[in-house]
């Protein structure tokens, strides 16, 4: 039968899908319009599955906040082409808004929401990637409950979202505390609430840095001791370098990589283990310093130093956080 472009038009607006396989969709379906919708979801299906090993480093983050309940998502895709389209970014926001409807708690009750259109979340993601033909998947959701929640989209770009519930009215200060957050990405609202298991890799990576550092701090004294700058040695590659330019003999430079082993074994076997733990421990307060919230250097005040617990007594010595969440797609 022929298939008249109004039609096509029609199943193109329904569907976002390309002129070509609308036609192609609508003739096969005899120009019926819910076969023709499910012919091109399946090759949406199909094109979806090709695509499962590719990697979704693009994407949508959005937040919202509704009375007493906020939630951020993201959906994920392979480019910044496909995520900055108004189709992709509608999608992420139908999402979102099913999301707050249902006050969804975790991400796979998401992926069950029915939409609007009668789609299926999921069906949903799985229909867009095949008219891309880009795989895509759902990610990163949070949620926060409660009073006096703000919420953040840095620059209005849709790739990183942060949310902050404070315990009294003050939508200003929630504000800037939620740029804050996008701008110093903590890992916890205080020194109590970070995650033991990121403690304990702080502490490990300070021991083994300090470790090196008294090594090579080490190593150098010996060679300064021979004669040798340490400068002119610290690689391979700058030993041949600089023995090239004759800044460097080939006896000095064997001697250099003689007293490099015997000085960094030397000294491994005697490390102080009571100044290696003292300095480890400074390193982690330093990091939980950096990390903390509550304890990090306010980035929006008026000028003066303080941290984010100073600045905030400075509003109202009332005032806390309650809680914040996080997320972004860009590498950090």
């Amino acid at each position: 039968m022929a298939i008249s472009i109004e039609d096509i038009k029609k199943l193109r607006a329904m569907t976002g899908a390309g002129l070509a396989d609308v036609k192609k969709a609508l003739t096969e379906a005899e120009g019926d319009f819910d076969k023709a919708k499910e012919l091109l979801r399946e090759r949406g299906l199909a094109i979806a599955a090709k695509r499962s090993d590719r990697e979704t480093s693009n994407g949508c983050v959005l937040v919202k906040v509704d009375g007493k309940f906020a939630a951020t998502i993201a959906l994920k895709c392979e480019t910044d082409f496909v995520a900055n389209g108004a189709d992709f970014i509608a999608l992420t926001q139908s999402i979102l808004d099913a999301a707050i409807a249902n006050k969804c708690q975790t991400l796979d009750q998401v992926k069950e929401l029915t939409l609007a259109d009668g789609q299926k979340v999921q069906d949903a993601v799985t229909h867009r990637s095949g008219i891309t033909g880009e795989k895509m998947e759902l990610d990163g959701y949070l949620v926060l409950e409660g009073d006096n929640i703000e919420v953040y989209d840095h620059m209005g770009r849709h790739t990183l979202c942060t949310m902050v519930q404070t315990n009294l009215n003050a939508p200003e200060v929630g504000h800037k505390l939620a740029m804050q957050v996008a701008a110093m990405k903590p890992v916890a609202l205080c020194a109590e609430k970070v995650d033991q298991a990121i403690l304990d890799e702080e502490y490990k990576t300070a021991v083994e840095k300090t470790k090196l550092e008294q090594i090579e701090k080490y190593v150098e004294s010996q060679l300064k001791k021979a004669g040798i700058n340490p400068n002119l040695v610290d690689s391979d590659d700058h030993i041949e370098s600089n023995m090239a330019k004759g800044w460097l003999t080939q006896e000095d430079a064997d001697r250099a990589r003689e007293i490099k082993v015997k000085a960094a074994e030397e000294k491994a076997q005697n490390l102080p283990a009571q100044m290696i733990e003292n300095i480890a421990k400074g390193r982690v307060q330093k990091f939980l310093k950096e990390n903390c919230l509550v304890d990090q250097e306010f980035q929006f005040g008026d000028g003066d130093k303080a941290t984010v617990s100073q600045w905030l007594a400075q509003q109202n010595k009332e005032l806390q956080i309650v809680d914040f969440k996080r997320f972004t797609l860009v590498a950090e």
